[in-house]
């Protein structure tokens, strides 16, 4: 038995979000760092730039982290139209070009493309309901890129779901401050090998507690195979050098 879950982003944003699993007897054994998923697209809330971090974990199994957004790009990646509350019309009721130049209040809630517009192309419905033809809008781009692990449109789920085996439960936090997670990008492999199978290898709870690993994500598995694939044939080496100098 599975449990799914996810950061649904798909009716729109207005608060950081943050998921925390509470472990039983049988899940005990799954590290916090393919667990514990945050949504952190609020000016103010962001922390800087790292490669991984704590806040949703601790030391042994630090989690993947986005890198790349800024409290100033968090402030102004709503699409206008997208703006649940936008600001009041100047005086002579004309806004200025381009629409990023006018001041956003601090709390700005924003709606998704299908909740702004009821579309069937926004909302994937109709003749759009279909993966092959709905395509993300420019709200659902914005998101995924300030929330990797976040789920940014109706047809999101294969890079948005979490899957774990059943047990346990579930702690949301409102308002994390720090950055978002980037899991299921980043330890694809692992939480593949965690779906598929409910248990995870010794040589995967060694990678996950290993920062460079997680940092470097999935280009640093093919590195760390191939290191390791060499590891053994060079210790037999080794051994069998060592027999014949004792035999000689």
């Amino acid at each position: 038995m599975q449990t799914f879950y996810d950061i649904s982003l798909v009716d729109g944003y207005n608060l950081p979000v943050g998921i925390e699993h509470m472990p039983s007897d049988n899940t005990s054994f799954i590290p916090p760092n393919l667990t514990n998923s945050a949504c952190v697209a609020t000016a103010g809330w962001l922390y800087d730039v790292t490669q991984s971090g704590t806040y949703y974990s601790n030391e042994t199994y630090p989690i993947p982290l986005e890198k790349n957004e800024t409290n100033d790009l968090l402030s102004k990646w709503c699409p206008w139209r997208n703006l649940a509350f936008p600001p009041q019309r100047p005086s002579d009721g004309i806004y200025p070009y381009p629409d990023d130049n006018i001041q956003r209040p601090s709390f700005s809630p924003c709606k998704s493309a299908c909740a702004t517009t009821g579309s069937d192309r926004d909302c994937c419905i109709g003749q759009y309901h279909d993966p092959n033809i709905c395509k993300p809008s420019m709200y659902s781009k914005n998101v995924k890129a300030m929330c990797p692990d976040a789920y940014s449109f109706a047809f999101d789920d294969r890079s948005s779901t979490f899957i774990v085996p059943k047990g346990g439960g579930w702690k949301v936090i409102w308002c994390p401050a720090g950055r978002s997670t980037d899991i299921l990008n980043q330890l694809a492999a692992q939480m593949y090998e965690l779906a598929s199978g409910g248990k995870l290898s010794e040589l995967s709870m060694r990678r996950l507690g290993n920062a460079s690993f997680v940092n470097a994500g999935q280009k640093s598995a093919s590195q760390e195979s191939a290191g390791e694939r060499l590891c053994c044939p060079l210790l037999l080496l080794l051994v069998l050098s060592g027999l014949l100098l004792v035999m000689t």
